[in-house]
């Protein structure tokens, strides 16, 4: 869902050159930002996670938990981010549920595929022996 409609009054636009960071994974976060224009990639340690197209929500675990951001965001190409800061997202919460609601699903996707990730990586545990079984000596 694009929520350009939320972003209507007063918002704070934060834009980034094709090629400039929106932040660093290290970096201090407390906001975060929804993709207005371009196009922008998540990267952690010069691995692409994810491709940004505009209505993707960038930062949302910052603004709730402040904290260093795991992440890098790069500017693909020209773009213009909203930035919403811990008060802001409050009242957007309050306002329109449907919000919360969709930088919950923002996140739990985010949270899958690094579990998708993360499972692949891993190599499947030993089997567990049973009762009376002797480990095998090989």
């Amino acid at each position: 869902m694009i929520f350009f409609q939320l972003f209507s009054n007063d918002p704070k636009i934060v834009t980034r050159a094709a090629g400039e960071y929106l932040f660093r994974s290290g970096d201090h976060g407390d906001r975060m930002y929804v993709l207005t224009v371009g196009s922008a990639e998540v990267v952690v340690a010069d691995t692409v996670l994810e491709s940004l197209e505009p209505g993707a929500i960038i930062g949302e675990t910052s603004v709730i938990e402040p904290g260093p951001h795991m992440a890098a965001v790069r500017a693909l190409s020209d773009c213009e981010f909203v930035e919403i800061d811990a008060a802001r997202f409050e009242f957007l919460v309050a306002q329109m549920p449907h919000f919360a609601t969709s930088v919950l699903k923002s996140t739990t996707r985010r949270l899958r595929a690094m579990d998708r990730r993360l499972a692949a990586s891993v190599p499947p545990p030993a089997p567990l022996a049973t009762p009376g079984s002797q480990p095998s000596a090989n």
